[in-house]
């Protein structure tokens, strides 16, 4: 309110106490000014009211939203384990220097396809031995779960410093 108007108010009384309009201030601006402000304090409470549901939505969507990622990695787990193929066989020793070494195989991998050996028709470690010797100096495919996962390893089997063609 304009400040000619004598400290009068939202609250302050319109009238004397005979109940006749005050002839101290100019009322018509007085409830002008009145009028106008309460409209802001409306409009004000609209919008605040507005922001509110705005952000209850954004946080139920946000929520939704980490349920259902929740859901999906959890599935997505679970079919993961599913979906590992069976494994014949585990790496129990990788020499330094190897072909095996070169190639990234690691000591506790478990091996689920060696070349065109896998679990169907593996039946002993001569069937690796074989693929092996028919296989010296061309790569092999050689797959294996490593931590839970499938993972894809070129295996070359090739005469090196040590043992055999693989070490």
């Amino acid at each position: 309110l304009p400040s000619q108007q004598k400290g009068v108010g939202m609250d302050e009384p319109l009238v004397d106490a005979e109940g006749f309009p005050r002839d101290d201030i100019d009322l018509y601006q007085v409830r002008t000014a009145r009028h106008d402000i309460i409209c802001l304090q409306n409009d004000h409470k609209a919008l605040m009211k507005q922001v509110e549901e705005a952000l209850h939505q954004l946080h139920a969507r946000e929520k939704e939203k980490h349920a259902r990622d929740e859901a999906e990695a959890l599935a997505e787990a679970t079919s993961q384990t599913q979906s590992l193929p069976q494994a014949f066989a585990k790496v129990n020793a990788v020499t330094p220097g190897s072909p095996a070494s070169i190639s990234g195989l690691q000591v506790d991998d478990e091996i689920v396809e060696f070349g065109s050996v896998n679990v169907n028709n593996f039946q002993n470690l001569q069937n690796i031995a074989t693929v092996v010797q028919h296989s010296e100096g061309r790569p092999l495919s050689v797959t294996v779960i490593r931590s839970g996962k499938k993972v894809h390893v070129g295996l070359t089997p090739k005469r090196w410093a040590g043992k055999g063609l693989l070490g």
